[in-house]
């Protein structure tokens, strides 16, 4: 059996590791700062080795980010000019400019979350950050291309685009990386977005909301705690009671409450606070029915919370002036969710070696959601290892050398079948 996944990749995969690309949106004060710009180069240059020519390697404009959808934490970010102008994405293209019934195109991101793990390979195993999630499988697409391009079809009568974004991670979902580059254009037939999926072809991807919930009233001294807010029961029990209610009240959706914080002293009534909470869907409709559910909650869980705290000694301030002093708001909303069916491409995936997905799986939250509703084309996430089994986002993460193997053959078979098949459009000249 031919090796794919060479020495040529793990040692590229091991200098990619070793660069630091953290989004800014999840950097640590202490941590090392992203060196994204660095890594893209080293990429452009391994994925020219393949015949992959750089179309753009450039930060997104900034106009991009006054659209819905986008994160008001991105936004806020964005204030910074060097936010956006540290976060270029790349695009690499083989073979000619063409339609994209024409087109396979794939989708790797190339930023991280924080949390250094010391980069490490022992023969068999990848340790690092960003080893499953996702530099491992930017390397082992590119040593999947390399043996797809031997077949005199690919970039022939048919072109192959790699989209190596920025803005994956950190909740900025796409919205300066993949999305620009989706709505420019830059998509194919076929869509293939590079995430830790044991290779399976999901064609969905969850969208996400995150709600920030806003306590502002008046501080208090331990002495007299009566006086002021006390924004920590207040929250947490908005926290408890929409817990109970929001589980199970979208089939598929998923619920986060996440970050709960007021303050850090003992010997004070902290009277404001903010508690988020993320929530996950499977389709747009779901999404909207979640927001209208989350709103409707929030608004009883406040007449609940006075209801039983006014006849308290404590927190009768607290509950009387409940509603006036708690804002909901959303970080985001109205993200599109992916959810598409082609037979023709899962018959692809399939003889290329890609497993199905089960119809109850839900997916998870990634940029392919800026795929749906694209014309005649069909969007899947695949990718090698798993997001919990190794540990992406988390200490250790970690990827085999045999996952990495396996992923590559999937896309050298993939884009060889893909331009078998193919009847390129009439209008389309090859170049000289």
């Amino acid at each position: 059996m031919t090796v794919l996944f060479t020495g040529r990749y793990q040692r590229l995969l091991l200098d990619l590791l070793r660069l630091p690309s953290v989004n800014p949106l999840e950097a640590e004060p202490a941590g090392p700062p992203s060196r994204l710009p660095d890594l893209l180069d080293r990429y452009a240059a391994a994925a020219a080795d393949v015949g992959l020519r750089t179309v753009r390697l450039a930060a997104a404009p900034p106009a991009c980010l006054d659209r819905p959808g986008v994160p008001s934490t991105v936004r806020t970010a964005a204030r910074d000019p060097r936010f956006l102008a540290d976060q270029p994405s790349l695009l690499l293209r083989l073979g000619p400019e063409r339609p994209s019934a024409d087109t396979v195109m794939f989708n790797v991101h190339l930023d991280t979350v924080a949390g250094h793990v010391p980069p490490a390979f022992d023969g068999s195993r990848f340790t690092g950050r960003g080893a499953v999630d996702a530099k491992g499988p930017a390397v082992a697409l590119l040593a999947g291309l390399r043996a797809a391009a031997s077949h005199p079809a690919v970039g022939r009568d048919v072109t192959v685009l790699l989209q190596a974004v920025a803005g994956e991670e950190g909740g900025a979902l796409g919205t300066y990386g993949t999305r620009p580059l989706l709505e420019a254009g830059h998509h194919g037939r076929l869509n293939v977005f590079c995430e830790p999926t044991r290779l399976r072809a999901l064609p969905r991807a969850t969208a996400a909301m995150t709600a920030r919930i806003t306590v502002t009233g008046e501080d208090a001294v331990d002495d007299h705690p009566d006086a002021g807010h006390n924004a920590t029961v207040l929250l947490g029990f908005l926290a408890q009671y929409l817990a109970a209610r929001l589980d199970g009240e979208v089939p598929g959706a998923r619920v986060c409450l996440a970050g709960l914080h007021t303050g850090r002293t003992h010997n004070r009534v902290h009277g404001t606070g903010t508690l988020l909470v993320n929530l996950s869907y499977r389709t747009t409709a779901d999404g909207r029915h979640l927001r209208a559910a989350m709103t409707r909650h929030v608004t009883d869980g406040l007449l609940r919370f006075t209801e039983l705290f006014t006849p308290t000694r404590e927190f009768a301030r607290t509950a009387r002036d409940a509603a006036d002093i708690t804002r909901l708001g959303w970080d985001k909303h109205g993200l599109p969710a992916l959810d598409n069916r082609d037979a023709w491409a899962e018959t692809l995936l399939a003889r290329a070696g890609a497993r199905p997905a089960d119809d109850d799986d839900p997916g998870f939250t990634c940029d392919a959601v800026w795929a749906a509703g694209l014309d005649d084309a069909f969007t899947t996430v695949l990718g090698p290892g798993d997001l919990a089994a190794n540990h992406a986002h988390a200490p250790g993460e970690f990827v085999d050398l045999a996952d990495l193997e396996d992923f590559a053959g999937v896309v050298h078979r993939l884009v060889t079948l893909f331009a078998e098949g193919h009847r390129p459009s009439p209008d389309v000249r090859n170049p000289v």
